[in-house]
């Protein structure tokens, strides 16, 4: 059986973060030849162009992980209406110096849970547009974007009935993904 390392991505810092609790329990829907490990991001510097023949150690870890993965999984919040800076912070230094990106023909996912009824509904479309200009097949169907409720994270680390439901319908497709895109 083959192992598909997955580099998950959360887009928010909060030490309460919904998204980084989405993260986690979604990773707990995946069969065993999955294993999902989340890549910090909080060390790196603002990306500047000048440094691209020099990065940064945080940074070269973020590739290389990138780099040794099977796939990648986004879990992300909404900020005003789009991703967070932190991860695109994160998805510029891995595409750089041009010609040196970490994540042509990475298969990706999308997921992302807010207080907002719309979900992260808006972050994960502009997101979709970044991720195809990065060369990344991204998984379309089904969107998951979730609203931040009692009902879904009724208890430590454990999702709710029906966000169980919807996440491992959407861990099925993912799993299908990643396994037909990452050779």
């Amino acid at each position: 059986m083959n192992q598909h390392q997955i580099a998950v991505l959360v887009g928010s810092l909060r030490r309460e973060s919904f998204n980084r609790r989405l993260a986690d329990a979604v990773a707990k829907l995946a069969p065993p030849a999955f294993s999902f490990k989340q890549l910090g991001i909080a060390d790196l510097p603002l990306y500047n162009q000048d440094d691209d023949d020099k990065q940064s150690a945080p940074v070269l870890r973020l590739k290389a992980a990138i780099a040794d993965s099977q796939g990648v999984l986004f879990v992300t919040a909404e900020y005003n209406r789009s991703i967070p800076g932190v991860l695109k912070n994160a998805i510029d230094h891995a595409s750089r110096p041009y010609g040196q990106s970490a994540w042509p023909g990475k298969p990706a996912g999308i997921i992302g849970v807010s207080e907002g009824v719309m979900g992260t509904a808006l972050a994960q479309q502009h997101l979709r547009n970044v991720l195809a200009s990065l060369d990344m097949p991204t998984l379309g169907q089904p969107e998951v974007f979730l609203q931040a409720t009692d009902a879904l994270f009724p208890a430590e680390g454990k999702l709710g009935v029906a966000g169980h439901r919807l996440l491992r319908d959407w861990m099925a497709r993912y799993v299908d993904w990643v396994t037909r895109h990452s050779g």
